[in-house]
């Protein structure tokens, strides 16, 4: 595992599931941490870390943005990583359902975010030497059926963003890329995990992909220090889906691995 000594690494999201095991695993390889979300409990995120500092914001505020990036250049002198990871799911409503209301919240929160995090961070990992950018997406931004349709929609305008800002930022040294999540048990998902285990059915999470299972945080926090490591200094506007491979496939009747299909 690469070594992020005398790195700053800024998380945002970080109060729970994927935000919260990344900024600990950045933090178990040496990087200043800067956690932060609009709920209270990033303080948690934080504690017992020794270099590290949470900040509560709104990812979607362009003045919350600018105050978390001064933030972390004011107590460790600047930042060589940022993991834009904040997000909100917006519930199940599909194109007939969802209001105009619901959508400009999910975008503001899902897309807006990340590209200002961008548009704030950049310049300061710019004047660091370089570094990297990663941005949550999702699987459901890839193609249908994994999200509602303007949690869907956030999440594919957040895969084409790191793809613009990786062309816009060229010859600066930042790298742009986005992770995308399949089934993740984490505060979104939480209450898909809880029904399931009441019902008994706890086995039948993630069944739709290759290792019939649903993945971890912590799963997700490998692929991003992957990401912002030296070790990925060729991958540049990717978007990589984390899903025990459901993406690989278009829907099909699935058969049991040795059985015959009829």
């Amino acid at each position: 595992m690469a070594s992020f000594a005398g790195k700053v690494v800024v998380v945002t999201g970080a109060a729970s599931g994927i935000g919260r095991a990344t900024a600990r695993a950045f933090a178990a390889q040496g990087a200043a941490v800067v956690a932060a979300d609009r709920s209270a409990d990033v303080h948690d995120t934080v504690s017992g870390l020794e270099t590290a500092l949470a900040v509560t914001m709104d990812a979607g505020d362009e003045q919350d943005v600018q105050r978390l990036v001064d933030a972390a250049c004011d107590r460790f002198g600047g930042i060589d990583i940022f993991y834009a990871n904040a997000g909100i799911s917006g519930g199940t409503a599909g194109i007939f359902d969802a209001s105009a209301e619901l959508w400009m919240e999910v975008l503001r929160v899902n897309l807006i975010g990340p590209a200002l995090a961008i548009k704030h961070a950049a310049p300061r990992i710019v004047a660091r030497g370089g570094g990297a950018i990663l941005c949550t997406a999702s699987v459901a931004g890839l193609r249908s059926g994994a999200g509602g349709t303007p949690y869907s929609a956030s999440k594919a305008g957040v895969i084409n963003l790191v793809q613009t800002a990786a062309q816009q930022l060229a010859t600066s040294g930042v790298r742009v890329n986005a992770i995308c999540p399949g089934l993740i048990e984490t505060g979104m998902t939480q209450r898909a995990f809880d029904h399931a285990r009441e019902q008994g059915k706890e086995e039948k999470l993630g069944q739709l992909n290759p290792l019939r299972r649903a993945g971890r945080p912590e799963e997700i926090a490998q692929v991003a220090l992957f990401l912002a490591s030296d070790a990925a200094s060729y991958v540049n506007g990717q978007a990589i889906a984390v899903d025990g491979g459901l993406s690989s496939s278009h829907p099909v009747t699935r058969q049991a691995f040795g059985k015959p299909a009829f």
